[in-house]
């Protein structure tokens, strides 16, 4: 059955757990690079893994979202203070072991482009080391990054509870500002609970313990339904359900039909007497096996009802095939944080995007211009910045398997021409990655035809280098190579099936098609195209093992040769041509070989496509530009999700099996797939917003072409309220989901001005059926702490309606039958033999009134094989002079004019899509330039709070000290006071500078973009007017060669009839 797996997976995942020595804390110095002063610090963690907050010596208190943190590092990859005198403060001699070794970096933000640090230093470097990987384990704990309703609930309340006053007390602002919605409801809520409800008011720590949080949320945010549910479900006029109406509601309403009873049977009444005594708060109905609304709306919320089974969030998939049986998570330009043509590149790209999961990278290599003759990595030819190779390497080489163990290929795009910088290269891949790379090939998958790649768990800790490969030459071909062309490096997927480089004959250098972004970099450039890319030296060639580039030439010459280890990449135009054309062929080269799909070089925003597309034909290495979070990204995180996040999906199995053969676009049920029925109803929201507004739910559906339903559905409004919201409205139903196994669902929440709020896509393979809380994501995919909606869920396997009686009479046989008889009565009623015998005389006698008419247009036939019928004489046909043929063909081919051209369908539908991608670019660089005011802003007022604590700060310092108010401590007072100001002044000077120089840069990256977009939508607009005027050339030739056909023949009496003779 769909969704039953070959056995249960024993779940490996391991819940939250925080050290003691976390939860006591530890003594840090924090430090800033854009201050002079250190801070110490005590660095603690919640008990329940929320929260890291640090507590200074005049007891405030800050903290960070765990859920926010993206890394956490110890050693040489931390930051070290450049200004002297801030080393000289933290670098104390009486400290043992390296400066660095004590650091304590933590990196933080809400995408892998606007990143955060963090810098503490430990007193001891043990210290250090323990609170890097405690805190990157938190932070990258999947049952944590898709935690329950209760620990969303729970977490408001522990964020509440750790931001105190200086008088260890809640300050009731705190509370307004969590649940901003409504702040009457929150007056109301705190006068009900017996708390003080002004916003300057204060709320002692023991006055609102977890039960008073509890009642205060039932005020604020009542939940009529769930009453509704509970009475339904049988509970009826009782405050109780039983144990066995609860076990029929698991197993009936919860449980997933679609999997196998005797692997995953359903639950028996004392498996849920546990539950009821893990969730009822009252003891005397645990006792008598009862369950409240109150216990059951915590179960409802609890991890046991969690939308996913944990077993789809842990690493379950068999990682023992072919590299090419997996989906795998690819990057497109890894280097870039912004646009295509302008704006920096950075190397933390590089360590955000492998943490992030991602297990293939881009490295766009150029020659370093500089004395050192360092490599680099840039863009070429656009105005975006450089970064040096060597720290490319050292990066990739510390964060390569932090998250996942599987192996990492890295895509070069090498434009090097100088074989002394390409050996730099190697040389660095060498001594830096060590044994993780690997440069030969396993010894048991050698490079030959036929044989199939490596599995991921063979290559696990491993790095593969894709770069182009250049084979050694015998003698005796050398002259057949030079007879080819002049380069000696030539398309090694010719139709010609060349043989293995083991066997020692020649394969001349493969030419990749790799060129990612030949469309956008193509021009009049003093060192030639920036598309094509420099030959591989042989240092660099040697590194290159089971990902050899080669370009396409056709599926079936790929299948010819049978080459595994050769792989193809497409720029996403080409892979749909090919995805169009030939959809059976590209889903059969992806079960043996690797593609690699990227976007085409019109995006230079940094757009993407939609990564669906080239799932559905079996696409392993489908890039994308991860510094821009849109639709397109959301779904590739929410693909790579799932099997323990390590950047690798098992494909179906018909897109693995050679016997198996699949077309994306069917719209059958596929060959040993059972398809899925969904229906989703939206049953109400929790705090979805912190505005008074009304609110809507819209759905989608991602996967194949005829499962595929954009804005599919959407709720009313609710009028005004975002806390609660109900909709009572009909369910979403998709009757058939063709294939569950590559189709996800979106759940979307906007503001009634259509404003996004959040959303959560969740694959239909891997979502439970029943009541369950949705919690959902903010447009960067991060998880948000209340906004939730409560949701009921029905997937089952697809029958057709010509079986769903049979389905009806298997689940309910009784009912069947009696409804066989009944049907039986209402017939034996309404026979009367009777009747129908005069109904049939009727019948009879009306036959025979009418005689049978011979039908005129029945053709007699001849007697003899001789047709009596008159033969008719054709007459000659007239004679039609030359001039007048000529003049009609003249006539009929008319010529069409500029303007006219510029009416046709294809150019205006063109000139159409450019005013929409221009109009778009507009929009989104209005976008950009507020995000960074509304940025610099913040940060601005962050500065001068900043700066005001710390004048308080040392006023209260000289004031503790005792000093006594002479003037000539008055004078150091005013002078330190000075002095932070000059400092605080000179911040908010660089900051201001900062901004305008960033406002440059969107502005010029902007200006570029327009200017290359203008020129590309030219060369469209061309290319249709071409296209229309070919087509009319075509059809004029047709036209012209009917009427030459058609041109009578001059006919002389004595001449053969031509018709007779016909």
């Amino acid at each position: 059955m769909a969704g039953a797996q070959p056995g249960v997976h024993a779940l490996q995942l391991k819940p939250v757990s925080v050290s003691e020595s976390l939860r006591k804390g530890s003594k840090f110095m924090k430090w800033d690079d854009d201050s002079t002063t250190v801070t110490p610090v005590t660095l603690r963690v919640d008990p329940q893994g929320y929260f890291l907050y640090w507590t200074d010596q005049n007891k405030d208190t800050d903290l960070l979202d765990i859920a926010y943190i993206k890394d956490a590092r110890n050693g040489k990859c931390t930051k070290t203070p450049k200004d002297m005198k801030l080393r000289e403060l933290l670098d104390v001699s009486t400290l043992v072991g390296k400066m660095e070794n004590r650091m304590l970096t933590v990196v933080s933000g809400p995408d892998m482009v606007n990143i955060t640090y963090l810098n503490f230093m430990a007193f001891q470097e043990e210290i250090a080391k323990e609170w890097a990987e405690e805190l990157f384990g938190l932070a990258s704990n999947l049952l944590a990054q898709n935690m329950s309703r209760e620990a969303c609930l729970e977490k408001a309340y522990t964020r509440l509870k750790l931001q105190l006053n200086s008088e260890g007390c809640i300050p009731v602002k705190n509370i307004f500002r969590m649940f901003s919605a409504d702040r009457k409801r929150v007056e109301t809520a705190l006068e009900n609970c017996n708390l003080p409800s002004g916003r300057s008011d204060s709320i002692p720590q023991e006055d609102f313990t977890p039960e008073v949080y509890k009642v205060f949320l039932t005020n604020i945010c009542p939940r009529p339904e769930l009453d509704n549910i509970f009475s339904d479900v049988g509970a009826k006029s009782k405050p109780y359900l039983t144990v066995e109406q609860l076990t029929e509601f698991i197993n009936i309403r919860q449980r997933d039909p679609r999997l196998n009873e005797i692997l995953y049977p359903p639950l028996k009444p004392e498996q849920v007497q546990s539950l009821v005594e893990k969730y009822e708060p009252k003891e005397l109905l645990v006792q008598k096996g009862q369950i409240s609304v109150e216990g059951f709306a915590k179960y409802l919320s609890s991890e046991e009802n969690s939308i996913i089974p944990p077993e789809k969030l842990d690493q379950s998939e068999d990682m023992t095939l072919p590299l090419s049986h997996y989906f795998i998570n690819s990057s497109h330009n890894t280097y870039l944080t912004a646009g295509q043509l302008a704006g920096n590149s950075s190397v933390e790209m590089y360590r955000q995007v492998l943490l992030s999961g991602c297990r293939c990278i881009e490295l766009d290599c150029w020659k370093g211009r500089t004395t050192e003759e360092e490599p680099v990595i840039t863009h070429g030819f656009t105005m975006t910045t450089e970064i040096s190779f060597k720290e490319v390497i050292e990066a990739i080489a510390e964060c390569a398997f932090k998250t996942s163990p599987f192996p990492v290929i890295l895509s070069f795009e090498n434009h090097v021409d100088s074989p002394k910088q390409q050996a730099k290269m190697a040389e660095y891949c060498r001594s830096i990655f060590g044994d993780m790379l690997l440069t030969d090939p396993l010894e048991k998958y050698p490079l030959e035809p036929g044989v199939h790649l490596p599995s991921p768990m063979d290559l696990t800790g491993k790095i593969l280098v894709k770069n182009k490969k250049k084979h050694i030459k015998t003698s005796s071909t050398k002259k057949k190579l030079s007879e080819q062309a002049s380069n000696t490096y030539s398309d090694s997927s010719s139709v010609h099936e060349p043989s293995s480089p083991s066997t020692g004959e020649v394969e001349a250098e493969s030419d990749d098609d790799d060129d990612d972004d030949d469309d956008c970099k193509k021009g009049s450039m003093d060192e030639g195209t920036a598309g094509s890319e420099a030959f591989a030296t042989e240092e660099m060639s040697n590194l290159v093992s089971y990902v050899q580039p080669v370009k396409f030439n056709s599926f079936e010459a790929s299948k010819k040769i049978n080459r595994s280890y050769q792989m193809s990449s497409f720029v996403e135009t080409k892979a749909l041509e090919q995805l169009t054309k030939s959809p059976v062929e590209f889903v059969e080269y992806n079960k043996l070989q690797l593609s690699r799909i990227y976007p085409k070089g019109t995006r230079v925003d940094s757009s993407n496509y939609n990564p669906q597309l080239f799932w559905n034909a079996g696409c392993q290495l489908v890039a994308l530009n991860f510094q821009t979070i849109d639709l397109s990204m959301m779904l590739n995180l929410g693909m790579y999700e799932y099997n323990g996040k390590c950047g690798y999906r098992l494909k179906p199995e018909f897109m693995r099996r050679p016997d198996k053969h699949f077309d994306p676009f069917a719209e059958s049920t596929v060959d040993g797939i059972v398809a899925n029925t969904l229906s989703v109803k939206i049953i109400s929201g929790q705090f979805l917003t912190d505005k008074k507004v009304g609110t809507y739910v819209e759905i989608d559906m991602f996967g194949l072409p005829v499962d595929t339903r954009r804005k599919g559905f959407k709720t009313k409004t609710s009028q005004g309220n975002a806390v609660n919201p109900v909709w009572e409205e009909e369910a979403f139903t998709l009757k058939k989901v063709v294939l569950p196994t590559l189709a996800s669902m979106r759940i979307s929440v906007f503001e009634d001005g259509g404003k996004f709020i959040g959303h959560r896509i969740i694959p239909v393979n891997a979502i439970r059926p029943g009541y369950h809380y949705i919690g959902l994501r903010n447009e960067k995919n991060q998880a948000l702490t209340l906004p939730a909606l409560f949701v009921y869920v029905e997937v089952k396997d697809y029958v057709p309606d010509t079986f769903a009686d049979v389905i009806e009479a298997l689940s309910n046989p009784i009912r069947y039958v009696n409804l066989m008889e009944q049907r039986a009565n209402q017939l034996a009623a309404l026979t009367l033999e009777e009747g129908a015998e005069e109904e049939d005389s009727k019948e009879v006698d009306a036959g025979g009134d009418d005689p049978m008419e011979p039908d005129p247009r029945v053709t007699v036939p001849a007697e003899n094989g001789v047709n009596h019928a008159p033969i008719i004489t054709p007459k000659p046909p007239s004679l039609v002079s030359h001039q007048q043929h000529d003049s009609n063909m003249a006539t009929k081919m008319e010529a069409q004019t500029l303007e006219e051209l510029k009416q046709q369908k294809g150019f205006v539908r063109e000139q159409r899509k450019q005013y929409k991608e221009m109009k778009e670019l507009v929009r989104k660089h209005h976008r950009k330039t507020g995000e960074l005011i509304k940025e610099h802003t913040a940060r601005a007022a962050e500065l001068q709070n900043q700066h005001q604590r710390r004048r308080s700060a040392l006023q209260k310092s000289h004031k503790r000290d005792g000093k006594k108010r002479s003037e000539q401590c008055l004078s150091s007072l005013e002078q330190e006071l000075c002095v932070l100001d000059q400092e605080s002044s000179q911040r908010l000077s660089e900051l201001k500078e900062q901004q305008q120089q960033q406002l440059l840069t969107l502005r010029q990256e902007q200006y570029y973009s327009e200017k290359y977009q203008k020129k590309e939508h030219i060369k469209m607009l061309e290319d249709a007017q071409s296209k229309r005027m070919e087509r009319l050339l075509e059809k004029q030739n047709d036209i012209r060669q009917q009427i030459m056909d058609e041109k009578p023949k001059v006919w002389t009496p004595g001449s053969p009839n031509p018709i007779s003779m016909a």
